[in-house]
């Protein structure tokens, strides 16, 4: 009986580890992230991050530039007190080069996960002390791509938390501004 239930437990381990999860990308251009981008899909593991116009995470990230320390400059929109606001975050270099970390909100950190930098990005913000999880499709065009979205959704549920998919497809002016 023992050694069935041992057997039992290594089954389970080996099942958990077999979980699907997302493979980050080896490694960035960050040269190659650089200019305008458009927020397509959001998803969180806390859906009150996004749900409201003036949710914290409620963002649209409007362009990425690289500065001369291997650092990323991230232009975003966000609502606030009833108003588009037009914020600057630097997020900095790591020893890992998909990873960046940002104070925004608090002690966060930025991944990327997946991109062919000429069509879109998806990046998820990681919040260290609430143990929350936001991502977002970004696209370099204003149309989403089908494929892509789809490929983003699939990725959502590959992460270890559950996710909520916020989809945004409208005009980047409107988005912060309706």
């Amino acid at each position: 009986m023992q050694c069935l239930l041992f057997t039992l437990a290594v089954a389970l381990v080996c099942a958990v580890g077999a979980i699907d999860s997302p493979q980050a990308m080896q490694d960035v251009e960050v040269p190659k992230l650089a200019g305008t981008w458009h927020s397509m899909a959001m998803g969180a593991s806390d859906f009150s991050l996004l749900e409201s116009k003036e949710a914290p995470l409620r963002v649209y990230i409007t362009s990425l530039q690289p500065t001369p320390e291997g650092n990323l400059e991230i232009s975003l929109q966000k609502r606030e007190n009833d108003q588009c606001v037009k914020k600057k975050i630097v997020a900095e270099k790591t020893e890992n080069p998909i990873e960046f970390k940002i104070n925004y909100l608090d002690e966060n950190r930025i991944f990327l996960f997946n991109t062919d930098y000429s069509k879109y990005l998806f990046v998820c913000l990681e919040s260290t002390s609430q143990q929350n999880l936001a991502c977002q499709y970004l696209a370099r065009t204003l149309e989403a791509d089908d494929n892509v979205m789809e490929e983003f959704i699939h990725f959502l549920k590959t992460l270890p938390m559950h996710m909520r998919v916020f989809l945004d497809v409208t005009q980047a002016e409107e988005r912060c501004c309706v």
